[in-house]
């Protein structure tokens, strides 16, 4: 073991096919199969993107794929694809020349795509989209939640494959063999707590059991007292099932506070999936009254800067959306706001719009917003009068935006 001391356990010991992985079986079967039909020209999408919270196994499933298909694996991280030059430097030649190594073919996989942030990076995003566009081989990425807004164009050209946290039963199971092979007699309650500490990312369970068992021959439950659960963002069909499926207020609003997106985002996926959860009107009925009320306490937040209301907002929209339902939960499809989606399609006429709003505005020494409710009506009039196009091409029939 002396070349190997100071190796973490979850790579000194991670599975070797797919057959060992532990949880998230079927969706690498189905990563599988979609890079088979990827290599033989079959596939109906152009990228695979996995999807799911961290330490579920979305970049070990990529690994075992390309070994078990003889795949050189081309792999990038957050921190290779902040710009255009960086992702071409790395993956723009791979992706159309044959293999130096002799393998079959090529696997491209970028990771942790949720590096992407700001500004700086669309530059990067664009040159994946091109990568994915242009490649000859099966290109694969990673991402913890899919449904963030700069992602919709890949979530178009991807197939989805899900990855969900890693029930404790089978963390366990898999904590007991790494403990055996690596000499450790281990009490079951000891594998328990770290595995319900891990909060279903089997890698951070992993970490947390070489911490407290190498160098020694004994884990007992005494010795894993220390260890703190750890909290997870949730992805937000998680929330939304969280939510909706709740008994009380305290459980949504907990649920609503692991999302791992913002609070507007939050209230738009509630707003957008209240008639999608209930049929009955009197439950849409009830969880849109309480909705309305969050919506004001949000209004007075965003006005007023008065921040110490946000917390009742939460209560008012996730609660009223638990409290609404009037028998058991039934299980729902959930699905993206509708207008979020209308409203990334027409960014470009409104920025267009805003331009010309200012420039009047400007000119007329008023406000944007009085150029808007006072002045566009009769210019819009004045158009239709035939006097002929007032603003630019970007129209006037926005102005209510």
């Amino acid at each position: 073991m002396g070349p190997e001391l100071g190796t973490p356990w979850s790579e000194r010991y991670r599975p070797r096919t797919l057959q060992e992985l532990v949880g998230n079986y079927d969706s690498a079967e189905e990563l599988m199969k979609w890079v088979k039909e990827s290599l033989a020209g079959r596939a109906e999408k152009k990228a695979a993107l996995l999807c799911g919270p961290p330490g579920t196994g979305k970049t070990l499933s990529v690994n075992l794929v390309a070994e078990a298909l003889d795949l050189e694996l081309i792999e990038m991280n957050a921190s290779d694809f902040r710009t255009e030059e960086a992702v071409e430097r790395v993956a723009g030649g791979a992706t159309l020349q044959s293999s130096l190594l002799g393998k079959r073919g090529k696997l491209i996989f970028f990771d942790e795509l949720d590096g992407i942030s700001g500004r700086e990076d669309r530059g990067g995003l664009g040159a994946i989209m091109r990568t994915i566009n242009l490649s000859r081989y099966p290109v694969v990425l990673a991402v913890n939640d899919p449904w963030d807004p700069r992602f919709r164009q890949l979530r178009e050209i991807c197939h989805m494959i899900k990855f969900n946290r890693i029930r404790t039963p089978s963390i366990v199971v898999r904590l007991r063999r790494i403990a055996q092979l690596a000499g450790v007699n281990a009490e079951d309650e000891a594998l328990r707590k770290i595995a319900e500490a891990a909060n279903g990312d089997i890698r951070a369970a992993v970490n947390d059991l070489q911490m407290l068992a190498e160098g020694r021959s004994v884990l007992r439950a005494v010795d894993v007292g220390r260890l703190y659960p750890r909290t997870q963002e949730m992805g937000i069909f998680d929330v939304m099932k969280g939510i909706f499926s709740a008994r009380t207020i305290v459980e949504a609003r907990a649920a609503a506070e692991g999302a791992s997106v913002d609070l507007d985002m939050l209230l738009q996926w509630i707003n957008e999936n209240i008639p999608n959860q209930y049929t009955d009107p009197r439950e849409r009925a009830e969880a849109y009254d309480w909705f309305s009320r969050a919506d004001i306490f949000m209004n007075r937040v965003k006005r007023r800067q008065m921040w110490d209301l946000i917390s009742y907002a939460v209560e008012l929209a996730a609660g009223g959306a638990a409290l609404a339902r009037r028998g058991p939960y039934r299980f729902t499809k959930y699905s993206f706001p509708k207008r979020i989606g209308i409203l990334s399609q027409t960014k470009e006429m409104r920025g267009k719009l805003m331009e010309e709003y200012l420039e009047l505005a400007k000119e007329l020494h008023a406000s944007v917003k009085k150029v808007k409710t006072e002045y566009i009506p009769y210019i819009e009039i004045m158009e239709e009068a035939g006097k002929g196009p007032i603003l630019g091409s970007a129209g006037s029939k926005e102005s209510g935006g």
